[in-house]
C-alpha cells in the first residue's frame, strides 16, 4: 500500500457575485462561496479556498454599504455587519427567524425587530495575552486565534469602554503561568465592573498569592467592585448589583445576565403583556430573575433553574421588592427533571428562557399540561422552532414572535415567541 498523501485545495482568484448574506453573517456568491464582509448585489475579486474567500478587490458596492464606525473593524472578529445600513441588516435578522419556523413548518407574526443602540452592552468577555512584554487585551480576529488589542468598542457601555485601560492592568497578575489564556468576563453594574476570570493555569497550583496581592491592587486602583477566579472571590470592594424590574439583586460571580439592559426591558414588556390577567406563574430557567419579579408585580410566580446561586440571589432580593405578589423558587435542573405536566395544574401561564440549546423536554410537558398561555425567549431561532412545533404538535398555536437585537452587528438575534390555546 502506497503513503497517504495530504491533498490541499490552491487558492484561485474568482469574481463573485454575492446574492445573500449566510447564518454567520458572511456574503454568500457564485457556488456557495462565502465571502466576509460582502453585502448582496455586490460583486468582489476574491481568493477562493474551499468554500471560504478572503476579498483582493470590490468590483461593484452596493447602495446598502456603510461606513462602520469602529476602527477594528474588518479585522477584530466581534462584528460581523457594521457595514450594512440598518433597515437591511434588521430585515435579513427577521428572515433568519422566519426562515427558522418555515423549516418546521411553522407560520406566524413575526414582528419588526426591537434594536439595541449603540454603547449599549453592559457585559464583554475580553481575551487577555501577554506579547514581547506587552498586555494585549480584546476580541479574537476573524477565524483566527490572534487577538485585537483594542481601544474602542461602539457596542459596549461608555463606562466599559473608559475602563478598558484598568481592564489591561488587571489582567496582568493573572498571566503569571505561561499557559494561561485568561478571558475577563466583564459586567457593568449598578455598584461597579464585576469581572470573573476564567482560562487561567491550575495544574501548577493556580494564581501565586503574590499575582493574587497585585491583582487585588490593580481591581483597587481602577475602581472594580469585584474580581473573582472561576467564581472565586480574588478582591471585592463592593457587591455587584443590577436592578431587575422592580428589585435589585445582587449578582453571584459569573452569573447570566442579558446583555444590554435595553434589551432585557424590550424583552420584559412582551412578556409581562403576553400573560396579563394570569393570577400564577411559573418563570423556568429565571437566572437571578430577569423577568420574576416584574410578572410578580401582577401575578403569584414559581421560578426555577439550575444554578443554585442564582436561585439564592433571587431569594435574597425578595425581601427589598415590596409590594409583589408571592414569590417561590427552587434551585432545579429543567433539562434533566423539567417542570412535569401535573405540576403546572394550578398555572395559568409559563415562561421559558432556556439556554442555546433549547428546551425540548420542558416543551413536551408544557404541551401536556393544561397551561393555555406560554411565552418562549431564546437566542437562538432553530432550537426555538424546534420547540415551538413541540408546544404546536401539543395544541399550541404560537400567536406572534418579536425580535430582539441585541447582539448587536452580529449574526445572532433574541426572540420572545409567544403561545396560546
Amino acid at each position: 500500500m502506497g503513503a497517504l498523501v495530504k491533498l490541499e485545495l490552491s487558492d484561485t482568484v474568482q469574481d463573485l457575485a454575492i446574492d445573500r448574506i449566510g447564518a454567520q453573517g458572511d456574503g454568500v456568491g457564485t457556488s456557495h462561496i462565502y465571502a466576509p464582509l460582502t453585502l448582496p448585489g455586490e460583486v468582489v475579486r476574491a481568493n477562493v479556498h474551499g468554500e471560504r474567500a478572503e476579498v483582493v478587490e470590490q468590483l461593484t458596492v452596493s447602495p446598502d454599504r456603510i461606513a462602520p464606525i469602529c476602527p477594528h473593524f474588518g479585522d477584530c472578529g466581534g462584528c460581523a455587519l457594521q457595514h450594512w445600513a440598518a433597515e437591511p441588516y434588521l430585515a435579513w435578522k427577521r428572515d433568519q427567524i422566519i426562515s427558522a419556523l418555515s423549516r418546521e413548518g411553522l407560520e406566524t407574526e413575526v414582528l419588526a425587530p426591537f434594536a439595541a443602540p449603540p454603547h449599549s452592552r453592559r457585559r464583554l468577555a475580553l481575551h487577555a495575552r501577554r506579547e514581547g512584554g506587552r498586555i494585549r487585551l480584546g476580541f479574537k480576529a476573524r477565524r483566527s486565534w490572534r487577538l485585537i488589542d483594542i481601544a474602542v468598542c461602539p457596542i459596549a457601555d461608555p463606562a466599559l469602554e473608559r475602563a478598558l485601560p484598568a481592564l489591561r492592568r488587571l489582567a496582568a497578575p493573572f498571566l503569571e503561568h505561561p499557559k494561561s489564556a485568561p478571558t475577563l468576563h466583564v459586567t457593568w453594574t449598578l455598584s461597579g465592573l464585576d469581572v470573573d476570570v476564567t482560562g487561567v493555569e491550575r495544574k501548577s497550583g493556580g494564581l501565586s498569592a503574590d499575582a493574587r496581592m497585585r491583582a487585588a491592587e490593580a481591581a483597587q486602583a481602577g475602581d472594580v467592585a469585584r474580581v473573582t477566579l472561576a467564581g472565586e472571590v480574588v478582591y471585592q470592594a463592593r457587591l455587584p448589583v443590577v436592578r431587575l424590574g422592580p428589585a435589585t439583586v445582587a449578582l453571584p460571580p459569573g452569573s447570566f445576565l442579558q446583555a444590554s439592559p435595553e434589551a432585557e426591558e424590550a424583552i420584559g414588556r412582551v412578556v409581562t403583556e403576553a400573560v396579563q390577567g394570569a393570577e400564577r406563574v411559573a418563570d423556568l430557567f429565571c437566572g437571578v430573575g430577569t423577568f420574576t419579579f416584574r410578572l410578580a408585580r401582577t401575578a403569584s410566580v414559581h421560578a426555577a433553574d439550575s444554578a443554585a446561586p442564582a436561585i439564592a440571589a433571587l431569594t435574597a432580593a425578595i425581601g427589598g421588592a415590596p409590594g409583589l405578589k408571592a414569590i417561590t423558587a427552587e434551585a432545579r435542573d429543567l433539562t434533566r427533571r423539567p417542570m412535569l405536566a401535573m405540576e403546572m395544574k394550578k398555572l395559568d401561564a409559563v415562561v421559558f428562557d432556556p439556554p442555546r440549546a433549547g428546551a425540548a423536554e420542558q416543551a413536551g410537558e408544557i404541551g401536556r399540561s393544561g397551561v393555555a398561555r406560554a411565552v418562549g425567549v431564546s437566542c437562538n431561532p432553530v432550537s426555538f422552532a424546534r420547540d415551538a412545533r413541540i408546544l404546536a404538535d401539543a395544541g399550541f398555536r404560537l400567536q406572534s414572535v418579536k425580535p430582539i437585537d441585541q447582539f448587536l452587528w452580529s449574526p445572532h438575534i433574541e426572540l420572545v415567541g409567544v403561545f396560546g390555546r
